[in-house]
């Protein structure tokens, strides 16, 4: 008996040693999958007006006013969020998670990592839209996959949350996968094609040129049983200032799904960092 338990308890503690080691597998694919991008060349040049000249005017005037013109053409951007607010769908539980994610211009990519914990248990997520497949592992413990969600549902939502933050990285607006249509003073449309996939949303924007909100009905809704559903789904930013880089961008972030029996807001986030490369 005694023996017993004390080989219970040396499992029990190597188990809680393995759970506070920094090394995590699937944060170790994510950071070779973000070094193998991020490693490729990059655009020596600047951004000048003439660049945005043929956007539609509220996305041309959202470059100007954010100070994109006179900055380097970067195709990398990194951005950094604390404590978000995280729900794992409408009966899922809610946690608070730390996100990082990379956006890349050229081959539209998308990857985001999503570390949390779940009854002191570690818990990481990995969303990811790399040549043209879209994905979302979750890990529990760094061993126990949760979920493995994949198929054409999530390229085409992928792709969408990808169009979502494209003003961000203005190489990826300016990509010729991307095509703009002007709707009127405060809003546009843009669709991206790539890897097979469509997706299309319109941007919103502000008195003072600030995009504060992209809609999108191409970001089906995975419900019970994996089974997925078209609801309209939208990304709202807010509180812009003017970062260390001189950029004026939002420093919040939330992703709505707008569902027949109300809003869920399952994404609410501060933005602690944005860098680009």
């Amino acid at each position: 008996m005694g023996i017993t338990i004390g080989v219970v308890l040396v499992a029990f503690g190597m188990l809680l040693i393995w759970f506070h080691i920094p090394y995590s597998p699937l944060k170790s694919e994510f950071d070779k999958d973000v070094q193998a991008h991020a490693s490729k060349a990059r655009s020596s040049t600047v951004f000048d007006s003439s660049d945005f000249s043929h956007l539609p005017p509220p996305v041309r005037r959202f470059m100007e006013r954010s100070g994109f013109i006179g900055t380097h053409k970067s195709d990398h951007l990194m951005m950094r969020y604390e404590n978000v607010m995280f729900l794992q769908g409408k009966q899922g539980p809610q946690l608070t998670i730390d996100y990082t994610q990379h956006n890349f211009a050229g081959e539209p990519t998308r990857l985001a990592m999503i570390e949390s914990g779940m009854f002191g248990v570690p818990f990481d997520g990995y969303d990811y839209y790399d040549k043209g497949t879209g994905g979302m592992k979750g890990v529990l413990g760094k061993a126990i996959t949760l979920f493995d969600q994949r198929g054409e549902d999530m390229d085409q939502a992928c792709l969408a949350t990808y169009l979502a933050e494209i003003l961000f990285l203005p190489s990826a607006a300016l990509d010729e996968h991307v095509a703009w249509e002007s709707i009127d003073d405060h809003h546009a449309k843009a669709t991206i094609s790539y890897g097979g996939a469509t997706a299309s949303g319109t941007f919103t924007f502000n008195e003072r040129d600030e995009m504060i909100e992209f809609m999108t009905s191409d970001r089906a809704m995975t419900v019970a049983a994996g089974h997925a559903e078209r609801v309209p789904w939208s990304a709202i930013c807010g509180s812009y200032r003017t970062y260390d880089d001189g950029l004026r961008l939002p420093t919040t972030f939330q992703a709505v799904w707008h569902c027949t029996d109300g809003d869920l807001t399952y994404f609410d986030g501060h933005i602690a960092q944005m860098a680009y490369a």
